[in-house]
C-alpha cells in the first residue's frame, strides 16, 4: 500500500474517531490526558539511558546519571556502583520523605546479589533508587547528566522524574544492563 493511501486511511479514521458520539467524547479526552503506563524500564548503563517501554514499544527515553563508578556490577554497600540485573519498583518516596526530588526504590538486592555478597562476606547494600536531583541542588550543581554523581542510583532531572512518576507504577519490572 502506498504512503498516500496509508496517510488517507489514517486521516479518515482520525476524523471518524473525532466526530464520534458525544458520550464517547469525554472518555476519549480523559484517555488523551492520561499518560501511557510503562510495563518495563530498561537501563542501559553504557549508554546512560533509561527506556520506558509498554510491550515491545518504546514510550520514552531519558538520559541518566549513574553511580560514580558505573562500570561493573554492584557488589557491596558503599561501592558507588549501579547494580545490573532484574528488579522491580517496590515503593516510592515523595520529596518530603527523600533527600532527592521523588524516588522510586528498586528491589536491589535480588537473590543473586545477596548470594554474591554472602559469598564475599560483604553487605550488599540496598537503597538503590531512580530519583530526581538532590533537594536544593540544580542539575548544574551536580554536573547532571554529564557526570555520574550518585552512590549507585539512577538519576534524572526533576521534570523528567515527574513524567516517570506518572508513567511507572509500583511492581513495574526494571532491567539494568551493562
Amino acid at each position: 500500500m502506498g504512503l498516500v493511501v496509508r496517510t488517507l486511511i489514517t486521516l479518515f479514521f482520525a476524523i471518524m474517531i473525532s466526530i464520534g458520539g458525544r458520550a464517547n467524547s469525554e472518555v476519549n479526552d480523559v484517555a488523551l490526558l492520561t499518560p501511557l503506563k510503562a510495563d518495563l524500564l530498561v537501563v542501559l548503563k553504557g549508554d546512560r539511558r533509561l527506556v520506558l517501554m509498554r510491550g515491545d514499544r518504546v514510550i520514552r527515553v531519558f538520559r541518566v546519571a549513574l553511580g560514580r563508578y558505573p562500570r561493573g556490577q554492584k557488589v557491596q554497600k558503599g561501592d558507588a556502583k549501579t547494580p545490573e540485573g532484574s528488579y522491580t519498583v517496590d515503593y516510592r518516596l515523595d520529596s518530603d520523605k527523600s533527600k532527592f526530588y521523588r524516588a522510586l526504590h528498586i528491589s536491589y538486592p535480588n537473590r543473586t546479589d545477596r548470594a554474591r555478597a554472602r559469598h564475599l562476606g560483604v553487605d550488599p547494600g540496598g537503597q538503590i533508587m531512580i530519583h530526581g536531583l538532590p533537594t536544593s541542588w540544580s542539575a548544574r550543581d551536580v554536573g547532571h547528566p554529564l557526570l555520574d554523581w550518585t552512590q549507585g542510583c539512577i538519576a534524572l532531572t526533576n521534570r523528567e522524574m515527574d513524567q516517570i512518576w506518572k508513567m511507572v507504577d509500583d511492581g513495574t519490572t526494571v532491567e539494568i544492563y551493562p
